[in-house]
């Protein structure tokens, strides 16, 4: 199928691994220039490397800490006019006891979850609408929704950016701006690994990586019986990006293999 976006640029903001990786490789699938920017250098640059090979698509990498002033500007200069964002953070810590979480722990989900989306956005989708297109996809988490302990510092600033963005959604929607999230549960990515991995250590355990994936599937009960996968995330993602999304304004769509409870 052909989405309709070939040519246009694209920024994916957090996007040398994990499902920030899965979404620009799935939008250079589909002819999309991409301006990948993540805060670690060695790992940017194989990613994008990586992804031109695949594809044939121009991928630029971009070091920059979109949670902070100045890595939104490098961004901004970088790619002044983008048809496409795409924003995705890496996810905080588990959190085991709220009693545990810092000021400055809420500083930095803060800054990076909410504050750092919220203000590409607010650059970017003057210029889109001036222009009369643009497509603007937040990758959050279900926590977002579905309140779980364990994304305790993950959940409330993505939940605060996904009501931000349904309203400004509504606002330039009539400009053909289109603004969606999407919601993913448990997704196997790397950070998720070295994440759940750290907090099993804290705890005196030494786990692999099929020992936490069995602990989640029957934490959380998947109805699929497994993980999610990053370009699972990014598929959607690229249709949120295309043509075909011209009516889908606002939402929040969940990819979490059903592990969710929930009608809406």
């Amino acid at each position: 199928m052909d989405l309709g976006i070939r040519g246009k640029k694209a920024i994916v903001a957090g996007g040398s691994a994990g499902m920030g990786k899965g979404s620009a490789l799935a939008l250079a699938e589909e002819g999309v220039e991409v301006f990948l920017s993540a805060r670690g250098e060695e790992r940017l640059v194989a990613a994008a490397r990586e992804i031109t090979e695949r594809t044939g698509s121009k991928v630029t990498p971009v070091i920059s800490d979109h949670s902070t002033e100045a890595g939104r500007e490098l961004l901004i200069a970088a790619c002044p006019e983008p048809d496409i964002m795409v924003v995705t953070i890496s996810p905080p810590k588990p959190v085991f006891d709220y009693n545990e979480i810092s000021v400055d722990d809420w500083h930095a989900s803060v800054d990076a979850g909410l504050i750092g989306p919220v203000e590409l956005m607010r650059h970017f989708t003057a210029g889109m609408a001036e222009r009369g297109w643009g497509r603007v996809v937040n990758i959050g988490t279900i926590a977002a929704k579905y309140p779980l302990d364990m994304r305790l510092l993950s959940g409330p600033a993505r939940s605060a950016l996904t009501n931000y963005a349904a309203v400004v959604s509504r606002q330039v929607a009539q400009h053909g701006v289109i603004i969606n999230s999407v919601l993913p549960g448990m997704i196997a990515t790397e950070g998720l690994f070295d994440i759940l991995r750290a907090g099993a250590k804290a705890e005196g355990l030494d786990l692999d990586q099929q020992d936490l994936t069995e602990g989640l599937l029957k934490m959380f009960d998947i109805p699929t019986h497994c993980l999610g996968e990053a370009d699972d995330v990014g598929q959607i993602v690229a249709m949120l990006c295309s043509q075909a999304a011209s009516f889908i304004v606002g939402q929040s769509i969940v990819v979490d293999g059903g592990m969710a409870r929930g009608l809406f």
